[in-house]
């Protein structure tokens, strides 16, 4: 049986912390592959900045040099409010012979209680915690946890770096960097 993550959000835009958190779990806990979930339109967020177009393509640039991350557009394609519920029911059903592993960072650990059908979802998925500076990892669901580098990058924080005309060089690959400047995104 193949073991996947699922590192979901809106990858708006896609950075380093993404892809080290993506490592760190993969490796921890010895997964097959990371897939990498752009969300069409998160539920515990206001909608995403860049179109859902620039989101995907941002997200196959930033993973374009691992071959055991992948882009998987299941949200995208399916439209409105992407919760995670619906998103794992349709992939368990695609895909019966994989076990899937739901990557969080400490922010949503602590707002599990409000998720959509959660009792339901701890049967279908195992989630896995990541530490974020700021967050606790107490929760009374069941989570695996997994200690990842503190880096503090959002793409809330390279959002405004962009609009305030600063350099967003190193906190995103070079192919994500240079696919923001030419679409002139988030200005």
């Amino acid at each position: 049986m193949k073991r996947i993550g699922i590192l979901g959000g809106t990858f708006d835009p896609p950075h380093i912390g993404h892809l080290i958190i993506a490592q760190e779990v993969r490796q921890s806990l010895n997964l097959d592959e990371i897939w990498f979930i752009p969300s069409s339109e998160p539920p515990h967020k206001q909608s995403a900045s860049a179109s859902a177009i620039d989101r995907l393509t941002m997200v196959e640039k930033a993973i374009s040099d691992e071959p055991l991350f992948l882009l998987n557009t299941i949200e995208i394609e399916r439209k409105g409010k992407s919760y995670t519920y619906d998103t794992i029911i349709q992939l368990i059903k695609m895909n019966p012979d994989m076990e899937f592993f739901f990557i969080i960072g400490a922010d949503m650990v602590e707002y599990l209680p409000k998720w959509y059908k959660i009792d339901e979802l701890c049967q279908l998925v195992t989630f896995v915690g990541v530490n974020r500076p700021g967050f606790t990892l107490d929760t009374p669901y069941p989570i695996v946890m997994v200690d990842v580098p503190f880096i503090e990058i959002s793409s809330s924080m390279l959002r405004k770096r962009i609009a305030q005309n600063k350099s967003i060089k190193y906190f995103v690959n070079r192919q994500v960097q240079a696919y923001i400047e030419e679409g002139a995104l988030y200005e």
